[in-house]
């Protein structure tokens, strides 16, 4: 899948991936598409040589943003989806729906992994961390 093929997607699942009601309280946001997580984004994470992203949140969190948030030059939060491994994840998670006898079609797998990434990363930017995240996730898969 080409980068704008994905980035179409992103934009469709966006309204999908996260319930009304959060996300007009989504501001100044921007949500970028790159190819994979740059080597200085590899070493600030820490990762491992087998481990990878699938997106990142860079930012100061709704919950940290003050009175004075927004005055003067404000740039964007970012929200960037890794193209490369989100589309890996989906062929792993096609191979394990395949084992449970479970049918989708490859293009539903990408949207679903974007959907969870852009969820995931959206949590982020409303204040959880890392293991507040991955708890909500597992409430949210029950």
């Amino acid at each position: 899948m080409d980068t704008q093929e994905f980035e179409q997607l992103v934009a469709e699942e966006f309204p999908n991936a996260v319930p009304e009601k959060f996300r007009d309280l989504i501001q100044n946001v921007a949500f970028l598409v790159e190819d994979e997580p740059s080597r200085a984004l590899r070493r600030e994470e820490h990762l491992a040589a087998h481990e990878t992203l699938l997106g990142h949140y860079r930012g100061i969190p709704a919950t940290a943003r003050g009175d004075q948030y927004g005055v003067g030059a404000t740039l964007p939060d970012t929200i960037t989806l890794f193209r490369l491994p989100i589309e890996e994840e989906a062929r792993e998670l096609e191979h394990s729906y395949i084992l449970q006898n479970i049918r989708m079609l490859p293009e539903e797998t990408v949207r679903k992994v974007i959907r969870d990434t852009i969820w995931h990363e959206v949590a982020h930017h409303f204040g959880y961390d890392e293991h507040q995240v991955r708890a909500k996730e597992q409430k949210r898969r029950r």
